[in-house]
C-alpha cells in the first residue's frame, strides 16, 4: 500500500480514477529549426525522414556512468556561477512550455501531474510520466496560474496519449515510465508549440548531469499552488536505467516534470533529458519521498515512442 501512496506523486484517488479512465535515437545538435513546429505535415514519418528532419543522428550505447567529461563540464558550470545547484525547490512564476495536467470540467486546482511541450514536426506534442492520467478528459494548462480568470497560454485538451505497453511500477518496466500526448489546436487553429515554444528531446548524455527541474505540486500538499524549480546534480539510481536527484519540494503533482540541461533563461527552454517518474512513480517511499526524485533515461525506447506519437500509431512492443 505504501507504493500506491508514493506512486505517481499524486493523490491516490487520482490514481483510482486514472485506472478506471483508462529508430532510432536522434540527437539534436542545434536549436529548434525555424518553421519546423506547427506546419501540419500530413502522413507518416519514417525513421529516415525523422533523422533528416532532426539533423545528425547517433546510435549510442547505454549512458556512461559518471562520465568524466560530463562531470568536468558540470564543475566548470559551477565555477562560473551559472545555474548553481540549489538543493531545494523554490516557487516562481513558471515558464510557458511547462504546465499542469487537469481533468476537463474540474477545478484547475485539482491538477494531478506536470507535463511539458517538446518540439515535434507538427508542434502539438507534450511529454509527461507514463503513470499519469492522460485519458479523453485530460487537458494541459501551460504556465498554470492559480486563481487566474484566464490562463496565460490557454487550456489545451489532450487528443491522444502514447504509453509504452511494457511500463510497470517496479522492475525494468519502470525504466519506461514516460508518455507523449498530442493536444488539439486552439480556437485560432494554432498548435501549442507556436504559443509556448518547446524543449528539445535529446538522449540522456550520462548519469551525471546538472538539470533544472520544473513542476507543479498538488495544491493540497503545497498550498502556494505555484510552479517550483530546482537545479540539481544527478547520479544513477542503483539497479535501474534511471537518474536520481536530491531536491526538497517535489511532492504530489510533480510527476512528469521535465529535467532540462542547458536551460536558457531567455528562451525559458532547454534540452529535455528526462521526466520525473520511474521506480515507484518517481522516488522512494518514506521520509525521503519529497527529497529524492527519479527519472528514466532517454534512450532508444523513448525515441521509438516519440515516433509512434508523431505518426499517430498505437505503440506495439514485443514482450
Amino acid at each position: 500500500m505504501g507504493v500506491l501512496v508514493r506512486f505517481s506523486r499524486w493523490r491516490r484517488t487520482r490514481w483510482v480514477r486514472a485506472v478506471l479512465a483508462g529508430l532510432y535515437v536522434v540527437t539534436l545538435a542545434a536549436a529548434v529549426p525555424k518553421g519546423a513546429g506547427g506546419h501540419g505535415r500530413e502522413g507518416s514519418w519514417s525513421s529516415e525522414e525523422a533523422q533528416r528532419f532532426w539533423g545528425p543522428s547517433r546510435v549510442a550505447a547505454a549512458p556512461a556512468s559518471d562520465d568524466e567529461a560530463a562531470r568536468k563540464a558540470a564543475d566548470a558550470d559551477d565555477a562560473s556561477g551559472a545555474q548553481p545547484v540549489t538543493g531545494s525547490a523554490r516557487h516562481f512564476d513558471g515558464v510557458p512550455s511547462v504546465g499542469a495536467l487537469v481533468f476537463v470540467g474540474e477545478d484547475l486546482r485539482d491538477h494531478h501531474c506536470t507535463a511539458s511541450v517538446v518540439h515535434s514536426p507538427k508542434g502539438n506534442l507534450i511529454v509527461t510520466a507514463g503513470h499519469c492520467a492522460l485519458g479523453d478528459d485530460a487537458a494541459f494548462v501551460p504556465g498554470y496560474r492559480a486563481g487566474a480568470d484566464r490562463q496565460p497560454y490557454g487550456v489545451w485538451p489532450v487528443d491522444r496519449a502514447y504509453v509504452d505497453p511494457r511500463r510497470t511500477d517496479t522492475g525494468e518496466g519502470s525504466d519506461l515510465d514516460f508518455a507523449f500526448a498530442t493536444v488539439r489546436p486552439d480556437g485560432r487553429g494554432r498548435q501549442i508549440e507556436r504559443v509556448t515554444g518547446a524543449n528539445r528531446l535529446v538522449r540522456t548524455p550520462g548519469y551525471s548531469n546538472k538539470v533544472t527541474v520544473i513542476g507543479y505540486p498538488d495544491a493540497d500538499d503545497d498550498p502556494a499552488d505555484q510552479a517550483i524549480r530546482c537545479t540539481a546534480r544527478t547520479s544513477r539510481l542503483e539497479g535501474q536505467r534511471q537518474l536520481r536527484m536530491r531536491c526538497e519540494g517535489f511532492v504530489s503533482g510533480t510527476s512528469g516534470s521535465p529535467w532540462l540541461t542547458h536551460f536558457d533563461e531567455k528562451t525559458k527552454t532547454g534540452d529535455l533529458v528526462g521526466v520525473l517518474g520511474g521506480l515507484n512513480g518517481g522516488g522512494p517511499d518514506g521520509d525521503d519521498s519529497a527529497r529524492i526524485s527519479y527519472s528514466p533515461v532517454n534512450d532508444d525506447e523513448i525515441f521509438k515512442l516519440y515516433l509512434d506519437a508523431i505518426n499517430g500509431r498505437e505503440p506495439h512492443r514485443a514482450s
